[in-house]
């Protein structure tokens, strides 16, 4: 099988989670180009149903199911209709995450650490869960843990979005780990700063972002787009020797000073 072959995704089915902006959606894109048929995932059936309108429209294969990745039954849910309108699952893309606080962690409501909680680990947990049947019929399957650098390294009033995220990383090579036997792979990748919507507090402050350049090698912080190339290698069979893996796109950051 030559290269390009490797990385068509023609006749699978890839769900990503809060994929109407930001990353996922990036990522939903790049892997409908490859071929995929992707589903649309987020709070909104409206804002799913935008991002789906704009796909279609660009000839890419899609369908958008609102999900509150919080809540079991609408994970159950999401699951279902795309079980009953694609008849199979191939990729999950765990990217919907939340951050609803900045500051110290001595500060943080326990009713918010385990709103965080909830959202960023046993969310993607339950949803892996739910999809490794039909990843074990296929005796296939990928997931992709949308994780942070944060979980690699602490930085400042981030702290329990960055356990969060640590958390992650265990949850993945556990996958990897338990259920490569069943022909299952799963990886994480670990942004940097992305010019996102969700990190917007950060790059909005011109002092923030301006200290933020000067330290990275690339001298700049990076786009959703940059994180598609990973997400399609580690989705296609040109990535099937990659399992429990960590991977940083993230300009530099964990090697500068």
């Amino acid at each position: 099988m030559n290269i390009k072959e490797q990385f068509n995704l023609e006749g699978k089915v890839a769900i990503v989670t809060g994929s109407s902006k930001g990353i996922g959606k990036a990522i939903a894109k790049g892997l409908a180009e490859n071929g995929a048929q992707v589903v649309i995932s987020s709070r909104s059936q409206e804002a799913c149903d935008e991002v789906v309108k704009e796909f279609t429209e660009e000839g890419l294969k899609a369908i958008g199911i609102a999900c509150h990745i919080g809540k079991e039954d609408q994970r159950k849910n999401l699951i279902d209709k795309t079980i009953k309108a694609f008849g199979r699952i191939d990729v999950l893309v765990n990217n919907a995450a939340i951050n609803p606080v900045f500051g110290p962690i001595e500060d943080v409501d326990p009713a918010i650490f385990d709103k965080i909680m909830d959202v960023n680990v046993k969310a993607p947990w339950s949803l892996s869960n739910l999809v490794l049947p039909h990843f074990k019929a296929n005796k296939n399957g990928s997931i992709i843990n949308i994780a942070s650098v944060e979980a690699l390294t602490p930085g400042f009033g981030l702290g329990i979005y960055s356990t969060s995220k640590a958390a992650i990383l265990m949850l993945t090579k556990n996958q990897a780990k338990e259920w490569g036997q069943y022909g299952v792979k799963a990886n994480a990748i670990c942004p940097g700063l992305i010019k996102t919507k969700f990190s917007a507090a950060l790059w909005q402050n011109e002092k923030i972002l301006g200290k933020i350049e000067k330290s990275l090698p690339s001298a700049r912080m990076g786009m959703p787009e940059e994180m598609v190339g990973l997400a399609c290698l580690l989705a296609s069979d040109a990535g099937n020797y990659m399992t429990g893996g960590v991977y940083t796109a993230d300009g530099g950051y964990m090697i500068a000073g």
